[in-house]
């Protein structure tokens, strides 16, 4: 009999496999939610010795989910393929998952498992996308600082040894920033540029970074710029063709979520699902409908969905919020009323 932690760890790995025709044991962590997304990139970034460190678990609970997970891939004739984790530094040092460094530990960690339906040439591919590296990283930083090697300081700062250093320090001083906002620019400015760097900023609202542009040598920049030019309108055809692939693909999604809602609450007004599943599925918008979970119709993530909708358009939820009062107290409030449309609309 599955235990309830393999119960979760099966539920977490289903959704990436469905998703991705792959597993990996982050995709689990981050599915059972012992780890956030911005964790693992901050580990991949190298800013934390270990994974573990990071983690709301032990090393122990977390080889326990490993166990878990190679039972469930045996069971469905997945493949086993090890990939390498660097971080994202200059010293491209390999990356540690637990703070003891156990060896067997660490290489169930590595242990990807693949899809059989996969060519030979596509799990080729996927492991060694995760084995690259990383991005180097450059922090704008919200705070004063002062480089570690000569005291200065600049308006980029690189990780070294987990200490800041200015660029001139970490020589990166003739790299000129391409602000973000042309992706093809600067794609083809990174291919072309034998060094460079991702230029980051903390968003303490958001509590994450999000990207700036990209650090990149000047010639790299111009051979860049005198591509874009020749094929701008080729990329112009391209792009409307990729519109009008997404608005399909997005509209069909949405007939599915909307469907999968009438399935579970039977009562819900067919306008009320259409609507709910129109807003929730919005690309880009980091909505529940966007989630790996509710892209292939997990019944969790549908459900939280529905309970968004709900809180937002059939009570007072936002006038407490506007009157100041704190959202968990605010959602506890509303949760009779939330329950008691639930319970109409699965009758």
């Amino acid at each position: 009999m599955r235990s309830k932690l393999g119960g979760r760890v099966a539920q977490a790995a289903e959704i990436a496999l469905a998703t991705r025709k792959y597993v990996t044991p982050i995709d689990v962590l981050t599915g059972l939610r012992w780890l956030h997304d911005r964790h693992v990139e901050t580990w991949r970034q190298g800013r934390a010795d270990s994974l573990e460190r990071l983690a709301a678990v032990d090393a122990g609970r977390m080889a326990e989910a490993l166990s878990h997970l190679r039972a469930w891939a045996t069971s469905r004739d997945l493949l086993e393929s090890e990939a390498a984790y660097t971080a994202g530094t200059r010293d491209r040092r390999p990356l540690r998952f637990t703070a003891a460094g156990d060896e067997d530990l660490e290489r169930a960690f590595r242990v990807h498992w693949l899809s059989p339906e996969l060519s030979e040439a596509r799990r080729r591919q996927i492991t060694e996308r995760h084995s690259k590296a990383p991005d180097l990283v450059a922090v704008a930083p919200l705070d004063a600082w002062t480089c570690a090697a000569c005291g200065d300081t600049g308006p980029y700062l690189i990780m070294e040894d987990d200490r800041p250093h200015c660029l001139t320090c970490a020589d990166m001083d003739h790299l000129c920033f391409l602000p973000a906002g042309n992706a093809a620019l600067s794609r083809r400015a990174k291919k072309e540029s034998g060094l460079s760097a991702v230029v980051v900023r903390f968003n303490r609202r958001r509590k994450r970074y999000e990207r700036l542009g990209v650090l990149v040598e000047e010639e790299a920049l111009t051979r860049a710029e005198e591509q874009c030019l020749a094929d701008e309108e080729a990329r112009l055809r391209r792009r409307e063709r990729d519109r009008e692939r997404r608005a399909g693909e997005d509209a069909e999604f949405q007939t599915r979520m909307a469907a999968q809602i009438r399935r579970l609450f039977p009562r819900c007004p067919a306008e009320r699902a259409e609507a709910i599943a129109a807003h929730a599925a919005v690309r880009g918008s980091g909505r529940v409908g966007r989630t790996a979970a509710a892209r292939v119709l997990d019944e969790n993530a549908i459900t939280l969905a529905v309970i968004a909708s709900v809180r937002h358009l059939d009570t007072d939820y936002d006038a407490l919020l506007m009157g100041g009062t704190p959202r968990m107290t605010a959602r506890e409030r509303i949760r009779p009323r939330v329950e008691e449309v639930l319970t109409a609309w699965r009758a």
